[in-house]
């Protein structure tokens, strides 16, 4: 039937694939040969971010007046999970300039976004951020962070943990008590630079993955900085936090599909080529029955997460549920099915001379940032119990 071939619903428009296309090609060449140096040796892949800065990859989403690509929602997730395909440390380039100037989207100022988003555009400079403290993780309600009101200048006090990209990242993203009587309302949200007297980082914490990506913590000592740095009004820091999290959930998820796919691309031509038996692995039906189930729980995230990407373009109102939903599901997944992939290669998978053991490693994290999976099913559960 002709009609078929005009059937577009539920099949991605023609330049979101021309996308995927172009960041493949580009992370083939340029990204996938630096990943195992980059986890071996924990240093930020600078060769993965030139190469992702050359073809405007690195930080996609930044809308076109201020000199962006200006890629939609699903766009920036293609770009991430494709990334993450090659290197996942590569792939936080992208997720957390997003995630670091969302705050800035979504509340900033006129000014406030030309002056930070246009060197981020062009990959000058890159932008963290700082929400989790020592003793403020999945409560973040509860940190200790604070900023004192002094003449037209904030003061800011207080140590932010796991903290992406720091000590790389030019500027950050803070959030701090401004009224310690109000709770979460009591929390602003402000822009802190690197070169900032006062701001200071801590060793690069030891991780099971991701290495590639330095974690640091970051200190803030009497930071004072112009109060025209604020990031919407007073108080609005918390609300503020959580609606840029529904969006870079997405991301995340991206990010999961992304490091599954690349295991499941290496588990399956490795079984195609291992003989035991006298035949190729991949023609016994145990092994048959591993892959069908990873293709399945991997293509069941991508779709839940592409729709929740459509989501968080358009603002829609249930974004909260399917940004958890998506990013609960595909960390899970991607868990399953690159730990499914190190069993396929047998004795190999378990050594670093392949890279399943590593995107196993490197899954694991997708599961406990941006909101732990626990957190993301009560925040999903209190949507779904609204309705």
């Amino acid at each position: 039937m002709a009609a078929e071939q005009s059937f577009d619903v539920y099949r991605l428009p023609e330049e979101h694939e021309a996308i995927r296309e172009a960041v493949r090609e580009v992370c083939a060449a340029k990204v996938a040969p630096h990943a195992t140096e980059a986890d071996e040796t924990g240093e930020f892949p600078k060769a993965s971010y030139d190469a992702l800065r050359a073809a405007d990859f690195h930080a996609p989403h930044v809308p076109v007046e201020y000199g962006g690509a200006g890629a939609d929602a699903l766009a920036t997730a293609i770009v991430i999970e494709e990334v993450a395909r090659a290197c996942a440390s590569s792939s936080l380039i992208p997720a957390v300039n997003k995630l670091g100037t969302m705050p800035l989207l979504l509340a900033g100022s006129e000014e406030l976004k030309r002056t930070y988003l246009t060197p981020v555009a062009s990959g000058d400079a890159m932008f963290s951020y700082c929400l989790s403290e020592p003793e403020a993780g999945s409560d973040a309600a509860s940190m200790t962070t604070k900023a004192v009101r002094d003449g037209d200048h904030w003061v800011l006090n207080g140590v932010k943990r796991w903290i992406t990209n720091a000590g790389v990242s030019e500027f950050y993203t803070v959030f701090a008590v401004t009224d310690p009587t109000a709770r979460s309302r009591g929390i602003s949200a402000f822009v802190v630079e690197k070169s900032d007297p006062g701001v200071s980082f801590g060793a690069p914490e030891k991780k099971l993955g991701i290495k590639g990506s330095p974690t640091r913590e970051v200190y803030l000592d009497n930071v004072r900085i112009p109060a025209d740095r604020m990031i919407g009004a007073e108080g609005t820091g918390f609300a503020t936090a959580m609606k840029t999290l529904d969006h870079t959930r997405v991301t995340i998820a991206a990010q999961a599909i992304g490091i599954a796919q690349g295991a499941l691309d290496y588990a399956k031509g490795y079984v195609q080529e291992r003989k035991q038996f006298g035949k190729a692995v991949a023609e016994f039906q145990g092994i048959q029955f591993m892959l069908a189930d990873m293709g399945m729980k991997l293509e069941a995230a991508r779709q839940l997460t592409y729709a929740a990407a459509g989501k968080s373009e358009r603002g829609d109102a249930d974004l909260t549920y399917f940004g958890a939903a998506a990013k609960c599901f595909a960390s899970d997944a991607a868990m399953e099915i690159t730990t499914d992939a190190v069993q396929l290669l047998g004795g190999y998978g378990y050594t670093r001379d392949y890279p399943v053991e590593r995107m196993m490693r490197d899954a694991k994290i997708t599961q406990i940032y941006e909101g732990t999976n626990q957190v993301q099913r009560i925040v999903m559960a209190r949507q779904l119990l609204k309705g």
